[in-house]
């Protein structure tokens, strides 16, 4: 795949948990990035959110949405569209934003921009950018939201819900990127060199943490999660300053996600799980 974004962030995991790996003795290859199949036809999953509608749990793929019932370990469906959901994020209930490309069915340029859906999925309206931007990372907060555009790895900033957008440098290629729980305009991202933050909305960058990196998470001021490609889960209590190992998921993730305390991760081995306990221990969410 020639997108710059795709290509970095998931390298990245694969040489940090091939790392692991031979670190641990172990010589069996990794998977293929990204893939997940479970018995409801999940595969390839990009990003994950629960719709605070239902507490369903909403699994952005390669082809299409599938949505989890609250206490059910299969997912069905949502809708009939098969489009290539690489950015995914939940913004109220039954309203998301999204990223990517399109079904094959339907007649549009190979990049989406930015696409939001009012009915749970179900259906999509184009906001922006159609036929000029892929974010692989996409996060919102209150009006603002943030994509990492695949095509060269920019930042892309809107304070009006995706309608218009300044571009600015990030601290380097980025893995993932979260925006503060209270603060929309404060940041934290994952480069390849450890944790930036910017309390400007993106415009200027400080080195917080040298060597953590990997899929992000921040569910409240006092809890920013950063799991590494090896499946290590690591804790900051003072925004990303310092961090601590919590626990493992063992295994490597393909998406991460928080929602009322709860974390989320999909693996790359057939599943997705969910943890209670900040990172401590893990049950399965949606089974192989």
């Amino acid at each position: 795949m020639s997108q710059y974004h795709r290509l970095m962030r998931l390298t990245f995991l694969a040489a940090l948990a091939a790392a692991a790996l031979l670190a641990a003795g172990c010589g069996s290859e990794a998977e293929d990035a990204g893939v997940v199949s479970t018995a409801s036809g999940v595969e390839h999953v990009h990003g994950l959110g629960v719709d605070p509608a239902d507490e369903s749990l909403v699994i952005a793929t390669h082809s299409g949405l599938f949505r989890a019932a609250d206490g059910e370990q299969e997912a069905e469906r949502i809708g009939n569209r098969r489009q290539d959901t690489m950015g995914f994020t939940v913004v109220g209930p039954g309203r998301y934003l999204g990223s990517g490309h399109p079904d094959l069915r339907d007649d549009l340029p190979p990049l989406l921009g930015l696409i939001r859906s009012d009915d749970g999925g179900r259906s999509w309206d184009s906001v922006a950018l159609l036929g000029e931007a892929d974010f692989h990372i996409l996060r919102s907060a209150g009006r603002f939201v943030y994509g990492v555009n695949s095509l060269d790895g920019a930042l892309l900033v809107s304070g009006d819900a995706g309608r218009n957008w300044r571009k600015e440098a990030p601290p380097g290629p980025l893995v993932d990127l979260v925006p503060h729980p209270a603060d929309p305009r404060h940041l934290i991202a994952a480069a390849e060199d450890g944790v930036h933050a910017s309390e400007d909305g993106g415009a200027r960058w400080r080195p917080r943490a040298k060597g953590p990196t990997g899929l992000l998470a921040w569910p409240s001021a006092k809890e920013l999660y950063v799991l590494d490609g090896s499946g290590v889960l690591r804790r900051s209590g003072d925004e990303g300053r310092s961090f601590e190992a919590v626990g493992s998921i063992d295994g490597q993730p393909a998406a991460f996600a928080a929602h009322e305390g709860d974390l989320y991760v999909a693996l790359h081995s057939n599943e997705i799980r969910v943890s209670d306990d900040g990172g401590r221990t893990w049950r399965t969410r949606v089974a192989a």
